[in-house]
């Protein structure tokens, strides 16, 4: 038997036996014929060796090498199987020179018997020409054949054996993808039982002492897809007491058993292949094991070692052989969906046409065979094709008929299918369901055809139409009229014809393992490619990645948001999901509260501090929530409420806590609300003001009248308080009454955590990014200078970086090992000047993006077969590089990685060239609301609301008008020209994926009307898509989407009282792709889906009031909108688009146009006044800052101080007022007016290198704003 065999030869003094590595003979080594498609070379190592590494060569004395291959591997010398690395297709770098010896390490072994290599890239100036060494060590295993029907049996040599730790070891390669491998059990309701189950392994496992499975405390794990493939696969489970790790090849999977024991009790045997006696009490009746064996180990026993030598524990049940059958259908794969196809020959007798053959895909669509049955006088075809994942027949000619059965057929799994066309009648059946037949067909009139399998040729003379795509996707036993076909003859141009088919190997891979959605998001796939349903899960993106709420209170605040009930995402994209909380909207904070479920007054009598009456709260969060929460906080408290009588919180003698409450981590505190950690006092002892001076509390001084001790506790790190104990009130008239308020937190500390880079050489360093298949990156900048580097991380090979690489570009650069990758978004407006912009950039294993301000989005999407763990293991550079050079010179604040705000405060005071905080007057994020962006001036700030729908200085006044019944505003989108600066990001961007930011809207209003049916607003694109917002006749909110080319619009009907009932009322509506979230007034937010055929495109228009005929929209909707709006709307808002504020303050030009009469309005008002409406110098904010960290006042006061109090600042006030009008009136005298929002106050001092080069105060006067 030659070692060495190829697909071809250029002659025989270039035949495969001359391929040995370094040798000369012949003309020094093999070539394949010029002519051969597919070549390659394959090794016969005579048994399964390990094999760890290759060699290659080129041709001796020639121009003839291979610069690119790849391997298969089998151990038959049949059923191939590609080598992968992470479950990718590995190529592996060849020569480029004739002579040279080139070695591969494999990363990883592979155990063999025939080795293939497939050439991809020959020499540039000659040809293909390969010598070839491979490397690695014998292999021995005990090998196992088990027919479906036998089993080996362990068997123990007591009753029962019981352990505590188990280790189960084996390899096995299956025809089938169902069949018991290991199972056993006891009387007492142990069991354990692996086994195949749609080519997933199942591992079920008991330890409790139940009779039956029903009680829900067995464990049940499935790992691994695609098992029934016939190639050999590791398992391993390690279990000890309830820990388990189950093992298939390299992926693991770590839980514990559920119920109460620890042990596994296994009476009499354990079974190998099979149950050979099912029905026992606590078993599965299962299918056994079709297939091989080899290592199996339990417990440190060889199993089959033993069966071999027929030891009397091992029994045989059937016909177990020794030795691995290596019979297995001959399979092919479609690799094409557009050019793949397969032609045979096909004569037609007097028993008509029959067809079988078994398929496996995950593409729902794809015609399996097309064959005309005749062509005169009319054209008749029989087509067999997949559609909307369900067996179609159908026969198309002078009376077109169809027949389907089946379900989910592209599952992955095999799945048989026959059609028969005899006499007038023809019948299609799938797996073992009935046939469905049709009668009455038209007659078979030719003798000959050709019939087309898994799609069409490209040619135009061919006979053949494809109806949808091809086919893509496994098949094997092919029988045409009870014939087999020989696809081996296929393969050797002996029969038919072929294009994109791969012989002897089923590719199927399967694309969702590992999972890669995150969140709880679900992974479905296609041949080519997998995708995450996000829909429930809170999170949107390619991989359910990012959330689609906002972080904090603050951020609903920025939106306009009034208080009420929403729901926040902590960590953002990072492992905490969405909770929901209470915001607040104070004048000057924005208050998170957190309640629990004591929130009423509790009273205690008879409790000892032995025996004390204890209270354990329950949050609305989760205590991750709580932490998360705190952490970000920049002040949180919590008031505790204690009255008391005869009931002390300390023993006057010797200050033992007679009362006391647990922190969050459950640690004891003895501490009342107002007084310091550590120090056992109430409020009133640190104001001064206890009734009795000789005690630090009110309660101690143990009267029979009431006390009280009220205080607000307000040390984060032991926030919230999570229990209570009252231990003194159990002598005669002893009673407390508490009260526990809900958490109060607002601020968020991270947002403004900031650091200036004031010299290029500096950075700050922090540990590696956790980035090996999802991150997500955002910060804020400000510089002056034209480049730098805001981060990097670099690893052996790969690494990611963001960067600033010209006055007016932002790049995103990373590698995973298919080379670099780069993102960049060109901005209209210069970057360095000295403002502040944002950064978003994220990268999956699916896609990689970068979005800066409020540009476009610019997506790359990740090929389908490439390399995607970013494999890192540097420190992270922020700031600059390792090698001290392009650091970045500015300011860098809220820097996010995966949901977690880094440092750059702490970390830049200890840093050289780097100092905490920024220097400029944008220092607070509550300066500018809704949106609005801060901008730097000379002394002070100014308030940016240009591009949202709100005016004012701080964009806090809405912009409302009225409207009548023939009253409209038509705003017309006008794409960005920044849009056309960035179509050039890299040519492998997906235009499909580029329309994802426009698939998106982010619609809110205002609006006060009595009218109801009417029609609020609705906006249409060019392809005739349209979404309209409606009230109908009872005053409920009603949204229309009409996002498919046909069918009726979806329409949406959220959960509302009467609308249309003279009050105020707010609605935000969000829709990311297919889903669509709601919220009207502070209701809880409405979540509903659009159905899969939607097709999400961009508004073109958007028409506020009365619309006139339109053909394009639903009767319904144009009814209500032909009889106007009556009312008042207030700040609208579509994406980035403020409509009425554009048409109101005449900034729309030619973009919008008024019909009828709008006039401004002050209706918004009402809105308004749950968010901030009053301005402040930053002498103002300043003070408040510092009063907001001080404890806060008691809020009982007399009403004759108020009346004083109220009459003292109106005095005040007007005093003020003359005295900034004689000084306004002096300055102007005196020098040119100077800006009104001065800032003093927050003039920073820096060192003066800094200042010199870097002058963040000066402004750019000649910039233009572009977002936020």
């Amino acid at each position: 038997m030659e070692a060495f065999k190829s697909s071809s030869r250029a002659s025989d003094s270039q035949s495969p036996h001359l391929a040995r590595l370094n040798r000369r003979q012949g003309r020094g080594g093999w070539s394949p014929h010029r002519s051969d498609p597919e070549p390659w070379l394959q090794l016969d190592l005579g048994d399964r060796m390990e094999v760890t590494g290759i060699a290659t060569q080129g041709r001796w004395g020639s121009l003839d090498w291979v610069r690119q291959f790849q391997l298969q591997y089998s151990d038959s010398g049949r059923t191939w199987r590609e080598y992968r690395q992470d479950n990718i297709l590995w190529t592996f770098p060849g020569n480029t020179d004739a002579d040279t010896v080139v070695q591969h390490k494999l990363p990883h072994s592979i155990r063999t018997r025939f080795l293939r290599l497939q050439p991809l890239q020959g020499s540039p100036t000659g040809g293909l020409g390969l010598r070839l060494e491979v490397y690695g060590c014998t292999y021995k295993s005990d090998v196992a054949d088990f027919d479906g029907r036998s089993s080996l049996l362990y068997r123990f040599n007591q009753k029962s054996t019981s352990t505590v730790k188990d280790v189960i070891s084996l390899r096995f390669r299956s025809r089938q993808a169902e069949g018991v491998l290991v199972h056993g059990e006891s009387q007492r309701g142990d069991y354990i039982t692996l086994e195949l189950q749609r080519g997933r392994l199942a591992l079920h496992l008991n330890l409790d002492d139940a009779k039956l499975p029903s009680r829900g405390q067995h464990s049940l794990v499935t790992l691994g897809s695609l098992l029934d493939d016939y190639h050999w696969h590791s398992v391993l489970i390690e279990r000890f007491n309830k820990q388990v790790n189950f093992t298939i090849d390299q992926h693991t999977l770590h839980f514990h058993t559920r119920g109460q024991g620890d042990s596994l009790e296994v009476d009499y045997e354990l079974s190998f292949g099979g149950i050979p006696l099912p029905g026992k009490p606590g078993t599965f009746v299962r299918e056994n094991f079709h297939g091989c064996m080899e290592n199996l180990y339990y417990n440190g026993v060889n199993v089959i070692d033993m069966a071999k030598r027929r030891k009397p524990q091992i029994y045989s049940v059937g016909n177990v052989t020794f030795s691995c059958s290596e019979s297995q259908p001959f399979a092919v794969t479609f690799l094409s969906s557009s050019s793949g196809f397969l032609e045979l020959p096909v004569e037609f007798g007097s028993a008509g046409f029959s067809l079988r053959l078994q398929f496996r895909t995950w593409n729902p669509e794809g015609l399996l065979f097309y064959l005309p049955l005749s062509r005169n006088p009319e054209h008749l075809t029989l087509l067999l094709q997949l559609h909307d994942s369900l067996m179609h027949l159908s026969l198309q000619g002078l009376s077109d008929g169809t027949v389907f059965t089946g379900n989910s057929l592209n599952d992955g799994q095999w799945h048989s299918v026959a059609v028969e066309v005899k006499g007038s009648q023809m019948s299609l059946a799938v797996d073992n369901q009935r046939p469905v037949v049709m009668e009455n067909i038209q007659s078979i009139s030719v003798q000959k055809a050709d019939i087309f399998l898994g799609g069409c040729p490209t040619s135009q003379n061919a006979d053949c139409e494809n109806p949808t795509l091809g086919y893509q996707g496994c098949l094997r036993l092919l029988f045409i009229n009870n014939h087999p076909i020989n696809f081996l003859r296929v393969q050797q141009d002996k029969l038919g014809n072929f294009s994109q088919l791969g012989f002897d190997v089923c590719s199927i891979r399967d694309r969702c393992l590992p999972d890669f959605c995150e969140h709880g998001g679900h992974c479905y796939q296609t041949w080519d490619q997998f995708h995450c349903n996000c829909s429930g899960t809170g999170y949107t993106g390619a991989t359910c990645h990012n959330s689609i709420y906002e972080r904090s209170c603050e951020a609903y605040r920025k939106t306009g948001s009034p208080s009420g009930l929403f729901s926040i995402d902590p960590d953002g994209s990072g492992p905490l999901e969405h909770t929901q909380v209470n915001c607040s909207m104070a004048e000057d904070k924005v208050w998170t509260v957190v309640g629990h479920d004591y929130a009423q007054p509790v009273t205690v009598r008879g409790s000892t501090p032995r025996s004390p009456y204890v209270l354990i709260f329950n949050y609305s969060v989760s205590p991750y929530h709580l932490r998360s929460l705190v952490a970000s906080s920049e002040y949180c408290h919590q008031k505790v409420t204690y009255r008391c009588r005869k009931s002390r919180l300390f023993d006057t003698w010797d200050g033992t806590p007679l009362s006391w409450w647990l922190d969050r981590d459950g640690v004891k505190r003895t501490y009342w609300g107002g007084s310091l950690p550590s120090v056992q006092q109430c409020s009133c002892s640190l104001e001064g003001n206890c009734m009795d001076m000789n005690y630090f509390c009110n309660c101690d001084a143990d009267q029979d009248t009431w006390a009280n001790d009220t205080g607000l506790l307000s040390y984060k790190d032991h926030l919230p308080l999570s229990e209570i104990a009252i231990g003194d009130t159990n002598r005669t008239g002893s009673e407390a009454v508490f009260q526990i308020g809900p958490l109060h937190c607002y601020g968020n500390r991270f947002l403004w955590n900031s650091a200036s880079f004031y010299q290029e050489s500096s950075y700050l360093h922090f540990p590696t990014l956790q980035a090996e298949f999802s991150i997500d990156i955002s910060l804020f900048f400000k510089t002056s200078t034209p480049f730098g580097v805001f981060l990097e991380n670099v690893g052996i090979q790969d690494f990611i970086r963001l960067e600033l690489s010209s006055s007016s570009t932002v790049t995103f650069t990373f590698d995973v090992g298919d080379g670099p990758v780069v993102l960049t978004v060109r901005s209209p407006v210069p970057l360095n000047d000295r403002q502040w912009h944002y950064i978003h950039a994220e990268r999956n294993v699916k896609e990689a993006s970068l979005q800066v301000n409020q540009l476009p989005r610019q997506i790359l999407e990740a090929p389908s077969e490439s390399h995607y763990r970013l494999q890192l293991n540097s420190q992270l550079f922020v700031g600059g590089t390792a090698s001290r050079q392009k650091g970045f010179l500015g300011c860098l604040r809220a820097l996010t990685v995966n949901g977690v705000t880094l440092d750059l405060n702490e970390r830049a005071k200890t840093t050289p060239g780097v100092s905490s905080g920024c220097p400029g007057h944008c220092h607070s994020d509550s300066l500018c609301d809704n949106g609005g962006r801060c901008i730097e001036k000379n002394n002070g700030y100014a308030c940016d609301c240009s591009q949202t729908a709100f005016d004012g200085l701080h964009c806090t006044t809405a912009v409302s008008a009225a409207f009548e019944s023939g009253s409209s505003i038509t705003y017309t989108f006008q794409e960005p020209f920044s849009v056309m600066l960035n179509q050039d990001v890299k040519q492998g961007f997906n235009d499909e994926h580029g329309e994802c930011i426009k698939c998106r809207e982010n619609v809110g209003f205002g609006f006060q009307t009595r009218h109801a049916p009417t029609l609020l607003l609705s906006a249409q694109s060019h392809n005739q898509r349209y979404m309209a917002i409606t009230l109908t006749h009872n005053g409920t909110l009603q949204i229309w989407y009409q996002l498919g080319e046909k069918g009726s619009p979806d329409i949406f009907n959220p959960n509302s009282v009467s609308l249309a009932n003279g009050e105020f009322h707010w609605v935000r509506i969000s829709r990311e792709g297919q889903e669509v979230y709601v919220q009207i007034d502070n209701d809880v937010t409405q979540h509903y889906s659009l159905p899969p055929g939607s097709e999400p495109s961009q508004m073109s228009t958007i028409t506020l009031g009365k619309i006139q005929g339109n053909n394009v929209m639903d009767d319904e909707v144009v009814k209500a909108g032909s009889r106007g709006f009556i009312g008042c709307l207030s700040s609208v808002w579509f994406n980035q688009a403020a409509p009425l504020k554009a048409a109101l303050k005449n900034n729309g030009g030619s973009l919008v146009s008024v019909s009828g009469r709008v006039i401004e309005s002050n209706c918004g008002t009402p809105s308004v006044l749950n968010s901030p409406t009053t301005t402040h110098s930053l002498s103002d904010d300043s003070a408040k800052g510092d009063r907001g960290k001080e404890p806060l006042k008691k809020a009982e006061q007399e009403y004759s101080a108020l009346i004083g109090g109220v009459v003292a600042g109106v005095v005040f006030i007007t005093l003020c007022a003359m005295a900034v009008v004689i000084r306004f009136l002096y300055r102007h005298w005196r020098s040119p007016a100077q800006p009104a929002i001065s800032g003093k106050g927050h003039q920073p001092s820096f060192e003066h290198p800094y200042r010199t080069e870097l002058d963040l105060h000066k402004p750019n006067r000649n910039s233009k704003e572009y977002y936020i």
